[in-house]
């Protein structure tokens, strides 16, 4: 195996590689604004990738890549979180395109406006890059615990794309993903929106669109104006918003979901309107991108081919850990989740491993919970959590709606026809909004503040 890899896979430089409110950023424009922004960065890093533009982002990530720096990349910009980033010796900067974050985010870290212009096109080389280099650093979300950061080298994130990009293709009958252009709803930051957007554009053959739009209309808006075949990347939180809006929605080629299961009721819903199959894709920010399926076929996934999945016999039965190792994850590494093995490449997810309840010696998951609670008709989005509290010896899952028409007693007896008797909600609390992060994620730390604030004002 050669010990480099190119920074871009499109063979076609004049093709674009990003497009920008409907007009289009050539490959060989990128080198360029990728070769005067490596110019202007310190000597050392690593880098804090700030940019929200994903054009501004993918040129800071290539331009640390070409001087042999990381790029940290924070799922928010809380001072906690960017504490994490800071290692004893390093010599930590950061890159943003919002003015309002200089000086602000990190006290006593520099910060960088990333331009806002574009360099003179000239013919340059398409750099190689070492395959050990360490590209990025991701942090988890904190959905399963205190965020832990993760180091991903450039050869490693070369075969998860590789990987990810033959199995779309596949999806869209098609040989290559060449001319796809990726509309996406998720932070480059976080793992899923960096392979699914970035990486795919960079290492894939395909484009992106250089915004991150948010509310329905504006997802509409930025489908319509780049070509097809164009594919909608986003998560169920998102995708939800977007189906019950009522905005006219343009066809798209592909749909990419990931973050949290989908059910199959919404992936036949989205792929009604949009006129395309919806695939998910399962991985975590330890692992990468894992598996995939196409949601209104089936409950199996199918890992990557490269991949291996099994049940790790040397530690606790009763544990039920599962590893995943081969292809782009080159050692051992523990899922979160709890899985029901087919065979090597195919499984049902069950389940967080600490997303599992046990009520009265059954056994069920929050993710199963969530499921039903918001497919209880009027019931915009939810969640349940488990609390601190014991009543009569008892620990009960709390429901959190946003249910504007429906009252606790009718979620509790729509949900009573759903679950088990033990899994429904004793209480329901009716929320404004859910305290979701840019991902649609909701972390045990934000779920347990809402609780607390509600438990205040009540007070």
């Amino acid at each position: 195996m050669m010990d480099s890899l190119p920074l871009l896979a499109t063979p076609d430089l004049d093709a674009p590689i990003a497009w920008r409110a409907g007009a289009p950023l050539s490959a060989r424009q990128f080198l360029a604004d990728v070769q005067r922004q490596a110019r202007q960065l310190p000597a050392h890093g690593p880098m804090i990738n700030l940019c929200s533009d994903r054009y501004r982002f993918a040129v800071g990530l290539a331009a640390a890549l070409q001087r042999g720096q990381t790029s940290l990349l924070p799922p928010n910009v809380l001072p906690d979180t960017l504490a994490r980033l800071r290692q004893p010796g390093s010599q930590l900067y950061g890159l943003c395109d919002d003015p309002r974050w200089v000086g602000w985010v990190a006290a006593g870290t520099p910060m960088l406006q990333a331009p806002v212009d574009h360099a003179d096109v000239t013919a340059l080389p398409v750099p190689l890059i070492a395959r050990e280099q360490l590209a990025a650093c991701l942090l988890t979300s904190g959905s399963t615990g205190a965020p832990q950061p993760h180091a991903k080298t450039w050869g490693a994130l070369g075969l998860n794309i590789d990987a990810e990009a033959k199995r779309l293709a596949e999806y869209l009958q098609a040989p290559t993903l060449a001319g796809l252009t990726l509309v996406a709803t998720v932070p480059a930051q976080h793992s899923y929106g960096f392979e699914s957007s970035v990486l795919l554009a960079l290492l894939g053959g395909a484009a992106f669109d250089c915004g991150r739009p948010y509310f329905p209309a504006d997802i509409a808006q930025a489908l319509v104006r780049v070509p097809r075949p164009r594919a909608l990347v986003t998560t169920p939180f998102h995708l939800k918003t977007l189906l019950q809006s009522g905005v006219a929605l343009p066809t798209v080629d592909l749909l990419l979901c990931a973050t949290a299961p989908l059910s199959p009721q919404l992936a036949l819903q989205a792929e009604r309107a949009l006129g395309a199959p919806l695939i998910e894709i399962y991985g975590c920010t330890e692992a990468g991108q894992v598996a995939t399926r196409r949601t209104v076929s089936g409950e199996l996934w199918r890992s990557f081919d490269a991949l291996r999945i099994h049940r790790d016999m040397a530690g606790d039965a009763g544990s039920e850990r599962f590893i995943v190792q081969g292809g782009h994850v080159s050692t051992p590494t523990p899922l979160a989740d709890v899985l029901q093995l087919e065979d090597a490449q195919h499984f049902r997810l069950l389940g967080r491993a600490n997303d599992l309840i046990h009520v009265v010696g059954k056994r069920t998951s929050l993710a199963h919970l969530n499921f039903h609670l918001n497919s209880v008709e009027g019931v915009l989005d939810g969640a349940c959590w488990m609390p601190d509290d014991v009543v009569d010896g008892v620990v009960r899952p709390v429901a959190f709606v946003v249910a504007p028409g429906r009252s606790a007693a009718q979620v509790i007896a729509a949900l009573r026809g759903r679950l088990e008797a033990v899994f429904v909600p004793r209480r329901v609390m009716h929320v404004a909004a859910l305290p979701r992060e840019a991902t649609g994620k909701l972390t045990e730390h934000a779920l347990r503040g809402l609780a607390r604030s509600l438990r205040h004002d009540r007070a």
